[in-house]
């Protein structure tokens, strides 16, 4: 008898343990979500606060050593210390490789770095965990028009836009693709 209570206190607290991490990220997933509406339907005045609001979502792991990695990724890249920076988001996206986050920020420092190819990979990653990612979406559009694919910038940037109507470096570029892309202007 004692042996099937301790199993079922074993199934109760896995049970408990599951439940407890799953409530939290599916409240964090509700607040991106109604973010993101806010976002597509907000004013330019809006616009930076709500990004920073989604930023500040998207960069919580729910362990504080990814996050710990996460900070030193980007400080690093803040400094100009590019290799530093990919070394700490390698092991970030090593050691949670779900975090879409991570995979964004060492995307950044494939492309500062000058690595495309890695970069392109890293964008499709974060894009495969959150088909949401602006800043993933961008960074796409960054590197085609890099690689001389106006069409494809054209594209990923309006994409953008659906979710991210009010980003001033997206507006811009799409004006300036525009007559690449159509041999007019907008």
């Amino acid at each position: 008898m004692s042996s099937i209570f301790s199993r079922l206190k074993h199934t109760v607290a896995t049970l408990l343990v599951t439940v407890m991490f799953s409530i939290p990220a599916g409240a964090e997933t509700a607040r991106v979500d109604d973010l993101l509406s806010d976002l597509a339907t907000s004013s330019a005045q809006e616009a930076a606060g709500i990004v920073r609001e989604i930023r500040l979502e998207w960069s919580k792991s729910g362990s504080a050593a990814m996050d710990l990695l996460l900070k030193r990724g980007r400080d690093a890249l803040a400094a100009g210390k590019v290799t530093l920076a990919i070394e700490h988001l390698t092991a970030l996206t090593d050691h949670a490789p779900d975090f879409a986050e991570g995979w964004s920020n060492l995307a950044l420092a494939y492309y500062q770095a000058e690595l495309l190819g890695p970069s392109v990979y890293a964008l499709e990653r974060t894009l495969a965990l959150n088909p949401r990612h602006f800043g993933a979406i961008k960074g796409l559009g960054a590197v085609f028009e890099q690689l001389d694919e106006p069409a494809k910038a054209d594209a990923a940037y309006r994409k953008l836009l659906d979710i991210h109507p009010h980003d001033p470096e997206v507006l811009e570029a799409v004006e300036r693709l525009e007559i690449q892309v159509t041999g007019q202007d907008i």
